[in-house]
């Protein structure tokens, strides 16, 4: 797997993992990457940020060992070395070659404060 492939890869990985905490939370998936207020003020200036509902937003912060391999016999893909996961499909393969890297990312999030429950 070539390098573009393999970024590209796990970019697209991250998005879809980011919608998809989004959607599986329903309304609540506001506050996964929630939009930015442009009035940030002295919260900037401390390096932290606030959301447009004015709430601070803290950081989720990944770093993700990963698999990256290609064989005869197995397609290409991108696996967690952890084996919670994997990215794409993995078989069988006499002639294997692996590359471990380290991905590093962050999702901000907010967290939910005094709001009532709906059910």
């Amino acid at each position: 797997m070539e390098l573009k492939e393999f970024i590209g890869q796990a970019l697209a990985d991250i998005v879809q993992g980011v919608l998809d905490a989004q959607q599986a939370l329903g309304a609540n998936g506001k506050y996964i990457n929630p939009e930015l207020s442009t009035q940030q003020g002295t919260h900037e200036k401390h390096g932290k940020l606030v959301s447009i509902q004015g709430q601070l937003v803290q950081t989720v912060e990944f770093d993700v060992a990963v698999t990256a391999t290609e064989g005869t016999g197995t397609k290409g893909g991108i696996g967690v070395v952890a084996g919670v996961f994997a990215l794409g499909s993995q078989g069988q393969s006499l002639e294997q070659i692996s590359a471990v890297s380290r991905i590093k990312f962050s999702v901000p999030i907010t967290l939910p404060y005094g709001e009532k429950m709906h059910g």
